[in-house]
């Protein structure tokens, strides 16, 4: 019997562990589809912004109450996972509880501790997770009700909060029915209350089939839960820290400049300069108009994002009714790299479904009502860049297909004409000092 359930178990793990494998591959590709972009300046001060804001979330603090439950979360999904290890080991060796003659050494039961810290830390969890879902369905908190979340993303949302709560009472109920711990002479906070209330007078076998099926339970969870992540926006307990490890570290407000364009200035004012050639069959690019024209680093900004919408509740453009919203363009490209994977899978190399990001997923009015202000990138808890790729494919639509508002036409049009975005002459410009 025992062999037959470390062959199971062997079996479910390398599954499960397979499909995760094929699906991380299938994001890798699809973030490569950006352009290539160097970066590695700096590395002191990348490593001092990934502890400081991928781990030690010092930008989620701006709003205490989500920062703390959130805190919760994230030092139960990190803490706890250390007694999937020990589920691990036991899974490969048909061992039961492994850990326990180990740490519990020389009277000092440091296994117990850490059982009972792991099972107080689970209670937690579920208290966060539950605050969650009140925030969403009954405080209907504004950027969570937004109707950027309808459909999917809201029941991904769910999902994982759902998916905590049965993993954590999966835990708790292991622990109450195992009668290895709670016959040990050691009272747990949470497992032991519930064995006196639940368990106590069981048969010792109905109790080990109790404590079989909640060990399965949460093993296949937490596995399935693996295998959902690269679909949800969950993704990011992953991405966040080489996301903000490769945020950039230059002024939020520092525009880069297109090399194209900056060989095209020299090449004017010195006749002498030579802009370097071309590839064989390249066509120039201005700007960006579907996802394999943005960086790599665009892309994994898309794939890092967690739906939260500070980014949208602070964009001053979406609180005046506007149609822009900084967290669907993260969203849009996101989707935009998923279709073109599938469509990769489906019928090979080559973007040939008629469809752009620009235009299909993302409308001109939307990345016309940016002010450029910043606010989204300063928002983000993980440093994401809505407003490099807002500016990317504004650049296409100006600089290709020659698409702007008449107002910005106009401006520059007068630049172009009078040196300033004004319909008044260069020799006019000093009449309103005139004395009338």
């Amino acid at each position: 019997m025992q062999l037959v359930s470390i062959i199971a178990f062997v079996l479910v793990f390398s599954a499960a562990v397979a499909l995760f494998v094929i699906n991380i591959r299938k994001i890798i590709r699809n973030i490569n589809l950006g352009k290539d972009q160097t970066i590695n300046d700096n590395k002191p001060a990348r490593w001092r912004q990934m502890f400081l804001v991928a781990m030690g979330q010092s930008k989620m603090v701006a709003r205490p109450i989500p920062a703390f439950f959130h805190l919760i979360i994230y030092v139960g999904f990190v803490l706890i996972n250390i007694e999937v290890l020990e589920i691990l080991v036991d899974g490969f060796t048909g061992s039961h509880r492994i850990f326990m003659n180990v740490l519990n050494f020389d009277g000092f039961p440091l296994y117990n501790i850490a059982i009972a810290f792991f099972e107080v830390l689970a209670v937690l969890v579920l208290i966060a997770c539950v605050v969650f879902l009140y925030r969403r369905y009954i405080l209907k908190v504004p950027r969570l009700a937004h109707k950027d979340l309808d459909g999917w993303p809201r029941k991904d949302a769910t999902n994982i909060l759902a998916a905590e709560i049965v993993l954590m009472f999966a835990l708790l109920v292991m622990n109450a029915a195992d009668h290895t711990m709670q016959t040990a002479g050691f009272t747990f906070p949470i497992s032991t209350p519930l064995y006196n209330a639940i368990f106590h007078g069981m048969t010792e076998g109905a109790m080990h089939t109790v404590v079989l099926v909640a060990w399965w339970l949460h093993l296949i969870g937490i596995l399935a839960y693996l295998n959902y992540l690269p679909f949800s926006k969950h993704f990011h307990i992953v991405l966040a820290f080489p996301n903000v490890w490769y945020a950039k570290l230059t002024p939020k407000g520092q525009f880069t400049n297109m090399e194209s364009v900056t060989n095209e200035v020299k090449a004017m004012l010195d006749p002498s300069f030579t802009p370097p050639p071309l590839a064989e069959g390249e066509i120039p690019k201005f700007g960006a108009k579907d996802v394999n024209d943005l960086s790599w680093k665009n892309l994994l900004d898309a794939y890092s994002c967690t739906e939260c919408g500070r980014c949208t509740s602070e964009c001053p453009a979406n609180q005046t009714g506007k149609l822009l919203s900084p967290r669907r363009i993260m969203m849009a490209t996101r989707d935009r790299m998923e279709d073109v994977g599938k469509s990769l899978d489906a019928k090979g190399p080559g973007l040939a479904d008629g469809k752009s990001l620009l235009y299909d997923y993302i409308t001109p009015e939307e990345l016309w009502a940016c002010t450029s202000c910043n606010a989204c990138v300063q928002a983000c808890p993980v440093n994401i860049d809505p407003l490099n790729i807002i500016v990317e494919l504004r650049r296409s639509m100006v600089m290709e297909d020659s698409k702007m508002p008449d107002s910005l036409a106009l401006a520059l049009t007068n630049i172009e004409n009078n040196g300033a975005p004004w319909q008044f002459s260069p020799a006019d410009r000093l009449n309103w000092a005139q004395e009338n």
